[in-house]
């Protein structure tokens, strides 16, 4: 075994372990505060990989080059679950230890995680109000306008429809790309002939079905959250001045690709 990296690289040197390690810093001193700070960077790190994956499907499918994306979207979906369960180890922290380092966080909050943001502008969810969250960050700022006015995953799914030859209103494959997606029949009429010709339209089928596996973990998630909050903080307002866990049952139920959802009560 090599044993002499005093000229090449190690493995904490190509990882740049001394950055990451070093960067967990207690402003309490309370032990559960190591807890709360590890979970949130590696959760950030696990959405930087997701938005690395959904920008290049999403480039795929625009190029109408469908099997590359299904890969791509099917490790989301893994992340996801990385995500989810990361909520179990959360939830070991109990109100009194949490209550110790609390005010230590000031005013930041999970809801201001711009990767977050970015995540759901990818997938359909957009809301220019968010923005004026990070204006203190004129590079974070202008990275989610830019992301606000393309087209998300699920547009490009959509544009998909129409190259295969499926009808789409014209005015909803041009439309304020800023603006939250709105469930659409042209759109949910061409879902439900890809489902019930599934042999002919294999891969729509195919990438509908990694959309449902992403849409429905993202659900679980927000679920995940939700339970997590009121189980440590109970009902209270959230650092960032959020109403806690009344603002997530607000948005657990939300659905990013409706017509995919609503089109299983059809068929």
């Amino acid at each position: 075994m090599h044993g002499d990296f005093s000229k090449e690289m190690s493995y904490g040197d190509y990882l740049q372990l001394d950055k990451v390690l070093s960067s967990q810093q207690r402003l309490s001193g309370h032990h559960d505060e190591m807890l709360f700070i590890i979970i949130h960077q590696a959760s950030e790190l696990w959405m930087k990989l997701i938005l690395h994956e959904l920008e290049a499907a999403r480039l795929h499918i625009q190029q109408n080059n469908l099997e590359p994306a299904f890969k791509m979207l099917a490790r989301v979906s893994r992340i996801q679950q990385q995500l989810i369960q990361s909520w179990d180890v959360l939830s070991t922290l109990t109100p009194a230890e949490y209550m110790q380092f609390r005010n230590s966080l000031g005013r930041s909050s999970g809801f201001q995680s711009f990767q977050n943001r970015l995540i759901e502008f990818m997938l359909g969810g957009k809301q220019t109000k968010v923005l004026s969250v990070y204006e203190h960050q004129p590079e974070l700022h202008q990275q989610l306008n830019q992301a606000l006015h393309e087209p998300s995953l699920y547009d490009a799914a959509v544009k998909a429809l129409s190259m295969r030859g499926l009808e789409i209103d014209a005015d909803h494959l041009q439309r304020d790309w800023s603006q939250e997606y709105k469930g659409n029949a042209s759109v949910k009429a061409a879902w439900l002939t890809v489902y019930q010709d599934v042999e002919r339209y294999w891969d729509l089928y195919e990438l509908a079905e990694k959309l449902v596996d992403i849409d429905s973990r993202q659900q679980q998630w927000r679920f995940n959250h939700m339970v997590t909050v009121e189980r440590i903080i109970g009902f209270k307002s959230g650092t960032g001045g959020s109403a806690g866990v009344e603002y997530l049952k607000h948005v657990v139920a939300q659905r990013y690709f409706p017509e995919l959802w609503s089109l299983r009560t059809d068929l």
